[in-house]
């Protein structure tokens, strides 16, 4: 996955469950880098303008709201 690939799949799963973890494996990832990656992408520029509603509920659920 790259650029804001994550915050779209993120979208469209956004509950955590088996079916989310085979649909993340299903892409060539391991749950835990796609985590990794979908939390940079949410704290990024880029990932922000792209869809800034999902960006802040993913750091919001990760505690680290980024404050300008």
């Amino acid at each position: 996955m790259r650029g804001p690939e994550p915050l779209d799949f993120e979208r469209a799963w956004p509950r955590h469950s088996h079916a989310k973890e085979n649909a993340i494996r299903d892409r060539g990832l391991t749950p835990a880098r796609y985590y990794q990656l979908l939390h940079r992408t949410a704290a990024s520029i880029q990932g922000q303008a792209h869809d800034a509603m999902t960006a802040h509920l993913i750091l919001r659920r990760r505690g680290s709201v980024v404050r300008r």
